[in-house]
């Protein structure tokens, strides 16, 4: 159903309040939020993997924990992020390496030439973009047959546990992973392949493990640098912060030293025409 007007502004607000809320928790981000399996991105290149260098945008890197894997994966990346506080933790944990070069810009404005990449990936941000302007910038930089993919890290809430901690920190704002089985995936594909039409083929969708060792501690900080609680005034965000504490420390599976969080991460693809 089409939005209307006023809701097309809700939307706006929300993702440009959210969306930029992360760099006030850049060094936090840095050092908490999980990477992406490495077989997901192996899937999301699998179609230029041929490519030699394999040229690959990493658009809204954050902190660099996509960078990270493709330079595994022996790509040369450019990493483009419009954050400052964010930009600055990713030169500062990847500045050095040879292969990566890292620029401000934002989706629906890149830094780059015309066809001058194989592969543009998106890690945990492309809900962010402003699709409409942000596709045909994406065609614009990738060659022909170049791919497009998204990742997601979603919580395993077929886990009891999960399902109640996910409920109790972010509510129904969480894209854990049956919701994202049940409708998320289908919006993001269809949103996607509407944005897309005329530039790309329709959008694949596939899951990874992603499993993640943690401490109650470290989950909490995870917890913490999510755009919802990022945003809350100071007073509520430490009362939710606290129930959720309380319920680590109280779980067996997660109130006596490591443990790991069930985690998948989830990926659209499509190639350019």
């Amino acid at each position: 159903m089409e939005l209307t007007g006023e809701e097309n502004q809700a939307e706006r607000e929300y993702r440009a309040l959210h969306g930029s809320s992360f760099g006030a928790a850049a060094a936090a981000y840095a050092e908490h939020r999980p990477g992406y399996a490495e077989a997901a991105v192996r899937w999301a290149l699998e179609p230029v993997r041929g490519s030699e260098p394999l040229r690959v945008l990493d658009l809204a890197a954050g902190t660099g924990k996509l960078t990270a894997t493709l330079v595994r994966l022996a790509a040369e990346v450019t990493a483009v992020e419009p954050d400052p506080a964010m930009l600055a933790e990713l030169r500062r944990e990847l500045g050095s390496v040879s292969t990566v070069r890292a620029l401000p810009g934002t989706a629906e404005d890149i830094p780059l030439p015309d066809a001058s990449v194989d592969a543009v990936l998106v890690g945990q941000a492309m809900h962010w973009f402003d699709l409409d302007r942000a596709i045909p910038e994406i065609a614009r930089v990738l060659t022909p047959g170049g791919v497009l993919g998204a990742l997601w890290n979603v919580d395993d809430d077929r886990v009891g546990w999960v399902a109640t901690l996910a409920q109790i920190s972010k509510g129904q704002s969480n894209v854990t992973l049956l919701r994202w089985r049940d409708r998320v995936a289908r919006a993001r594909q269809e949103r996607l392949a509407a944005a897309g039409s005329g530039h790309f083929e329709p959008p694949d969708v596939a899951e990874f493990e992603n499993g993640q060792r943690r401490t109650a501690d470290s989950l909490l900080a995870t917890i913490a640098t999510h755009s919802n609680l990022l945003v809350m005034e100071e007073a509520g965000r430490a009362r939710l912060l606290a129930e959720v504490r309380d319920f680590l420390h109280a779980r067996p599976e997660t109130g006596a030293g490591e443990f790991v969080f069930p985690m998948l991460t989830a990926v659209l693809r499509t190639t350019r025409n």
